[in-house]
């Protein structure tokens, strides 16, 4: 499924981006043609009609479809991954303090099977934990101590499943940015040594391809570090949320005992 889930998203990816490619090609094209069937210029007025939407899918084609179609790939990637890990990570929060006082009312009344439909009836990793302790709870503490160890560990590598493809794209977008750069500006010297003259306008195209490039790349970055550190405080707090959990859990199961 997730496998089919990415070949989705990638297929869409690519067509936006030509899409995009193509919406954006005719643009420039038609403010060509007219701009040459005129006898004044309106560039000015044409840049003041142009919305943000138009200006981002110039600047898209200027940085050149190669480069800016990965680094794009990269940031709906990211996004895709950051919205299902806050979708997961939110309803995995669950009021610990009202499921550990359910479960402390359920022991006190029906005991261990009771306090175990309690935590059936509540979703989100603590409940799980306190299900697998509470169901080790008849061979001793010790025995549901360790069984919430380790049930907490299989718990956190599912909060922190598939984060560090968010923290690989936020390191890779730059990356293709400055590898884009590089490409303009040998592209820049390429023109000037067939040349053999040092003039601004030939040089132009590869600086402008260059900082576009990586201007892109650097926006991808920061809107994804952005939904990275909001995963990662997420995940941080579940965890010591758990952690505190798990304490007072064995300390019912230890007054239990006595």
């Amino acid at each position: 499924m997730k496998k089919i889930l990415l070949a989705l998203i990638l297929v869409l990816s690519v067509s936006f981006v030509s899409t995009n490619y193509v919406h954006a090609s005719i643009i420039i094209n038609s403010s060509v043609i007219t701009q040459d069937s005129q006898d004044e210029p309106m560039m000015e007025s044409s840049d003041t009609s142009a919305g943000f939407t138009q200006e981002l899918k110039k600047r898209f084609i200027e940085g050149g479809p190669g480069f800016m179609g990965i680094v794009l790939i990269c940031l709906i990637l990211g996004l895709a991954i950051s919205i299902e890990r806050i979708i997961y990570l939110n309803m995995s929060t669950t009021n610990s303090n009202k499921l550990t006082d359910g479960v402390e009312d359920a022991l006190k009344s029906g005991g261990i099977e009771a306090a175990k439909e309690v935590c059936r009836n509540t979703k989100g990793p603590v409940a799980s934990i306190f299900y697998q302790g509470l169901d080790r709870a008849k061979d001793g503490v010790e025995s549901a101590e360790k069984a919430v160890i380790s049930y907490g560990g299989v718990q956190m590598g599912q909060l922190e499943k598939n984060v560090s493809w968010i923290s690989l794209f936020i390191a890779l977008a730059p990356m293709l940015g400055f590898m884009g750069t590089v490409i303009g500006m040998i592209n820049a010297f390429d023109r000037i040594e067939a040349a053999g003259d040092m003039q601004p306008s030939l040089v132009a195209g590869g600086i402008k391809i260059a900082l576009l490039t990586t201007v892109f790349g650097l926006i991808v970055a920061i809107i994804l570090q952005v939904f990275y550190n909001y995963i990662v405080a997420k995940i941080d707090s579940i965890v010591n949320d758990m952690e505190d959990a798990s304490i007072t859990l064995i300390d019912i199961l230890s007054s239990q005992n006595k």
